[in-house]
This record gives C-alpha cells, sequence and structure tokens, in this order.
C-alpha cells in the first residue's frame, strides 16, 4: 500500500501527519504548537483537523495550565483498525527502514510495537553491529520515530539468548505479526532454537 493510497482516503496531508501521529504514540498527549513544530505545519491547518477528529471522536481534548492537549481515544471504535493500517504504511515507507536494509553490519532488523500495531517491549530489534548513536542520528530523520523504543543485540549474545529461549527475544521473534525487515541469521536461528 502506498501513501497515494492513504491521501486519497485521506483528502488532508495535516490530517493524515497527525493521524499518524497520534495512532503510532497513543499514550503521549500533544498541545497545538508543539504539534505545528512536530509535523511543520500551519497552526490553523492543524487546528482545523484535531476540531475535524474531535468531532468524530477519534481525539480528545482537555485542558491543563492553560493549554489545551489532544490525544487518540482508544475506545474509538475504529482504533485499533486505524493503527494497523497507519503502522504499515509508516513502516513500508520509512527511509530509516530502508536505511537498515542497506547497512551490512546489521544481520536481523525486526519491527514490533508501534510499527505494526502491537504490544511490545520494544518497536525496533536491531541484531548486529551497529552503534546505538548511530541508530539515533537514523530514528531522527523521522520525526513520527523521535519515540521509538529499540534494542540492539550482538550476533552472539542475540543466539546465546535465543538458544536459553530468553522471555524477552522469544516473545518479539515469535509473534507472528512482527515484521522482520532484514534477516541474515535464518540457519543461525535455526540452529540456536534446537
Amino acid at each position: 500500500m502506498s501513501s497515494g493510497i492513504l491521501k486519497a482516503l485521506f483528502s488532508s496531508q495535516t490530517r493524515i501527519k497527525l493521524l499518524s501521529t497520534f495512532l503510532l504514540h497513543p499514550e503521549q498527549e500533544y498541545f497545538i504548537r508543539e504539534l505545528t513544530r512536530l509535523l511543520s505545519e500551519q497552526i490553523n491547518s492543524i487546528r482545523r483537523e484535531l476540531e475535524n477528529l474531535r468531532r468524530i471522536g477519534l481525539v480528545k481534548a482537555r485542558h491543563r495550565n492553560r493549554k489545551k492537549y489532544y490525544r487518540i481515544d482508544m475506545d474509538f471504535p475504529l482504533f485499533v483498525e486505524l493503527k494497523g493500517i497507519f503502522a504499515k504504511e509508516i513502516q513500508a515507507d520509512s527511509p530509516v527502514v530502508g536505511s537498515l536494509k542497506k547497512l551490512p553490519s546489521v544481520r536481523l532488523a525486526l519491527l514490533a510495537g508501534s510499527f505494526v500495531g502491537t504490544e511490545s517491549k520494544v518497536d525496533l530489534l536491531i541484531v548486529g553491529d551497529l552503534k546505538k548513536e548511530m541508530l539515533e542520528a537514523l530514528l531522527l530523520q523521522d520525526p513520527h520515530l523521535k519515540n521509538v523504543r529499540y534494542s540492539i543485540f550482538s550476533e552472539p549474545d542475540f543466539l546465546y539468548r535465543l538458544s536459553l529461549k530468553d522471555k524477552f527475544i522469544t516473545e518479539i521473534v515469535s509473534d507472528p505479526r512482527h515484521m522482520t525487515v532484514v534477516n541474515h541469521l535464518s540457519k543461525e536461528m535455526e540452529e540456536a532454537r534446537k
């Protein structure tokens, strides 16, 4: 699915940006000025789209410290479906995912949590010789990925934990909804699981 489909379904670019921000970070609250900075959009279009989303019940507003804060209403009837659509859309189009695929030092990259709309301790699992600073620099390229939780493991450590059936690793690797975008460890992982 390309972002062209989302643009056709949701006519407003501002609305798409707002929806992906709210749906991929459902626990976060945002005030209008914060959203204009984060999304690089005009304050009037942010205001208008927030009001549209509030009217249909997808977004809730509350006042705190003389500011109006907005957050997604997780009880909205289509919340889970919308979150799934946006999670798939973001991960498919993400330049960060593209960059990870090109790094020779990355042996395994797995998308979980906010990327695919599941409850997970991390959103991104990386196995390989990748420095934390490099990954953080990559993630900073996309404002939607600012709060991504990640774990980086060396190949030996990851395979060792997998062989011990480490709960953290096993849960992430075995969830069929999680998406593997780089895998140069298939054989090694089979061996470790035996």
